[in-house]
């Protein structure tokens, strides 16, 4: 007889379970985020073939297995990965509807076409709608499963015969298990998501998770399912942007905060090979405003063109407008700037853009975007064959940062002849001929410069 079914309250945001509805999380602290779920009545079992007894063993006995990778020939895709797809891995995969989460991915199957078997499962849309889209990418002949179906139990049945080593769930909030909820729910995307996981890690075959996201940019349905996972990846871009930014916020295999950069043309994503040529204007003549910096992401350094607009503001309650920077972040600069470098800008509005859509976390920007503040603010140009990085204290000292000399490489080799930079990362010899080093261990020494 099955058992009767529990109903339990699990949070959305880091997945604890409660036996009873409560205001406050009491694990994270967050407010009003309680569910109700409802537990399996009958949960199915899947006889994967492994009868080995679990045993534990000591840290000495263990032979770590070298790693399999598949490449998915997309080479910006598995520089995200860390070099490629490993067997038996778990990655979750989310991004704003019709940013190309499924276009890419189908890209991904249609590219390893003849090498490794893959099965697309899509929850979404018909399969004539896959057929399409397959057909818009030239990917009519590829040798791939397609199965549209929302039941876990099923899915799981099709892949067991089939065998496939790659396999794309799109997506996990369209699937169902044996829940008396719908699907999307707490319940749901938690249970089936297990299920999903435990095929991958018995068969070891790769699995992609799409997810959906909120309007905070966040992956929809409970936090755990972010930890169940080996890899998560967001997909961003402006809305009706040609450019696309894949990056890894997690990833057991390989380095953390990758980036994947890719152009949206009519047959499909394409991978960018030099991402700094596409982020810089390349103005005709120096303009007021805007400065490059010379930025970090994963393994490689980009060039990113820093813009900001200064304006006086006559109605009161000035604005702190940001893209691509955290806005606490300006704010604090702001801070800095008046404090030691003499300029107030309360009684300003401050308009700040990361031309190309991207989005920088690290502080090495933080000396970038104040000389381009002041330099809208002056309306003094900017000489436009000079980089910038550097973070920038509260005291008003220009702190080193990582990997200074690969971020210099990266500015010559795009031809700029000038690179302030703060004076511990100074190269120890000359790096390109012609490239005049300008170290600065203070704010006031590098606002000379404006």
């Amino acid at each position: 007889m099955p058992a009767k079914p529990k109903t339990q309250y699990a949070c959305e945001q880091c997945g604890a379970l409660a036996a009873k509805w409560v205001g406050q999380c009491g694990d994270c602290g967050a407010w009003n985020s309680l569910r109700e779920s409802v537990t399996a009545t009958d949960a199915r079992g899947f006889d994967y073939g492994d009868k080995t007894p679990s045993r534990a063993q000591r840290l000495s006995e263990l032979e770590p297995e070298r790693i399999r990778r598949y490449s998915l020939a997309i080479n910006e895709f598995d520089r995200v990965l860390g070099g490629g797809l490993v067997e038996g891995s778990v990655v979750l995969i989310g991004g704003d509807p019709g940013i190309g989460k499924s276009t890419l991915l189908l890209q991904c199957l249609g590219a390893m076409s003849g090498r490794i078997k893959a099965l697309y499962v899509t929850g979404e849309e018909s399969s004539q709608q896959v057929g399409l889209r397959a057909q818009r990418l030239g990917l009519g002949d590829a040798d791939m499963g397609v199965l549209c179906e929302t039941a876990v139990a099923r899915i799981i049945e099709v892949a067991l015969a089939q065998k496939p080593r790659v396999l794309v769930i799109d997506s996990i909030q369209t699937i169902s298990a044996e829940l008396p909820s719908a699907p999307g729910s707490v319940a749901q995307v938690r249970e089936c998501a297990a299920q999903l996981a435990r095929f991958a890690k018995h068969t070891g075959c790769a699995l992609f998770l799409v997810g959906h996201v909120t309007k905070e940019g966040t992956l929809a349905g409970p936090r755990v399912l972010e930890h169940m996972v080996d890899t998560v990846l967001y997909f961003e871009g402006e809305p009706g942007g040609r450019y696309r930014v894949i990056r890894a916020v997690k990833n057991r295999f390989g380095p953390v905060n990758e980036l994947g950069i890719f152009a949206m043309l009519e047959d499909g994503l394409k991978p960018v090979n030099n991402p700094s040529a596409i982020f810089l204007s390349r103005h005709e003549q120096a303009v007021a405003g805007s400065v490059v910096m010379a930025s970090r992401e994963g393994s490689r350094a980009l060039l990113l063109e820093a813009q900001a607009l200064v304006v006086e503001n006559h109605g009161g309650g000035a604005r702190r407008v940001t893209i691509g920077q955290d806005t606490n972040r300006v704010a604090m600069l702001l801070g800095v700037l008046q404090r030691h470098g003499g300029l107030a800008l309360y009684d300003h509005d401050v308009f700040i853009n990361l031309v190309g859509g991207v989005r920088v976390v690290e502080p090495a920007s933080d000396l970038a975007v104040i000389m381009a503040m002041v330099s809208s603010f002056r309306d003094r140009p900017f000489a436009a064959d000079t980089v910038v990085f550097g973070e920038v204290g509260l005291a008003g000292e220009v702190r080193p940062v990582p990997n200074g000399e690969e971020r210099v490489r990266e500015a010559t080799k795009h031809g700029f002849k000038r690179v302030i930079l703060p004076k511990a990362n100074a190269p120890r010899r000359a790096l390109a001929k012609g490239v005049d080093i300008a170290p600065v261990s203070r704010l006031a020494e590098a606002l000379e410069y404006v």
